[in-house]
């Protein structure tokens, strides 16, 4: 009896096999003579080099598909910042999968929304600037005329002084254009609307005048509201002014109390203001007659104040001012 171990290398293991045989020695050494050592380290080359040509092709596969996976949304990226600087604001963020990728969208399109809305405040604050500021210079411009063409001391110094009041709240106009690009949130005073209204009445009063027209105050006396005086006097100046180029025949300013609140309404005996227009009219797109901007404005005004500007009627125009009692 002889005892026979065999060993088999089979890549990644090795085989032991014992066998016992019969066989004399002399007949197992004939038997093992077949077996050709050369051939085995050959197989076991063959077989090594097989796996890594396998390993380096798949690896190659996936570095190139994950490569084309990011590539692919990197280019989007930069033709995204590329229409940015060309000035298209309007691209939501990229979802690409990749964490890293979509962080970087994320915060360039939280960039993007943020630079719309400055440039979009820049703009409406010089839209406003502008409104705010044409309509008392051309009263001041008029009243210069005037001064300009009497002899009569007394109306030269009465409107001198009216001249001068205007010019002062034109300051506190600026001043207030100014400290809202500061803060969007106003503090509201109390302040005397009797003084507010009559300010108003002296100052366009000759305007009314000029147009064959006149402006009444009527309603309730002694009432103190919460507001800015500027911004208040600038609601009504956009309501009067809207009046004054739109409407016809008599203005009527009346102040109401009305539970906590304030109304001061504003109508005229004109035609009154088209449908087609009537329900877009505070919105800053609606231009017709030239009316949009200052409306769109004075209603900013308004609820920067805690207040609400509204159309009660279309014909005859009512407009209503809402603001809390002080």
């Amino acid at each position: 009896m002889v005892i026979i171990t065999f060993v088999f290398y089979t890549f990644p293991a090795v085989f032991v096999v014992v066998w016992l045989s019969s066989r004399t020695p002399e007949q197992l050494v004939a038997i093992s003579a077949s077996i050709s050592q050369p051939d085995v380290v050959v197989r076991l080359v063959f077989v090594a080099f097989l796996i890594l040509a396998v390993t380096v092709a798949l690896s190659y596969r996936i570095a190139r598909g994950r490569a084309e996976a990011i590539a692919i949304p990197l280019d989007e990226l930069r033709a995204r910042a590329e229409r940015l600087g060309a000035g298209d604001a309007r691209q939501p963020a990229l979802k690409s999968g990749i964490v890293e990728i979509d962080q970087l969208s994320e915060a360039l399109f939280r960039g993007t929304m943020q630079a719309s809305r400055r440039l979009a405040a820049e703009r409406d604050f010089a839209a406003d600037a502008s409104h705010q500021l044409r309509t008392p210079l051309t009263a001041l411009l008029m009243r210069l005329e005037e001064i300009a063409a009497t002899d009569d001391l007394e109306v030269v110094e009465e409107e001198a002084q009216i001249a001068i009041a205007q010019v002062e709240r034109l300051s506190r106009t600026v001043d207030e254009l100014m400290g809202r690009t500061r803060s969007g949130v106003e503090t509201s005073p109390a302040v005397s609307l009797d003084s507010v209204l009559a300010s108003l009445q002296r100052e366009w009063q000759p305007a009314f005048v000029h147009h064959r027209r006149s402006m009444h105050i009527t309603g309730d006396r002694g009432v103190k509201v919460r507001a800015a005086p500027v911004a208040l006097a600038q609601i009504l100046t956009t309501l009067l002014e809207n009046s004054l180029q739109h409407g016809a025949g008599t203005v009527e300013v009346a102040a109401r109390r009305s539970g906590p609140s304030v109304v001061i309404e504003v109508t005229d005996e004109g035609k009154g203001v088209p449908p087609e227009i009537a329900t877009h009219i505070f919105e800053r797109s609606v231009s017709s007659s030239g009316s949009g901007l200052g409306l769109a404005l004075a209603r900013d005004l308004a609820e920067a104040h805690g207040g609400r500007l509204e159309l009660l009627s279309s014909s005859p125009a009512i407009f209503a001012l809402f603001l809390s009692e002080a």
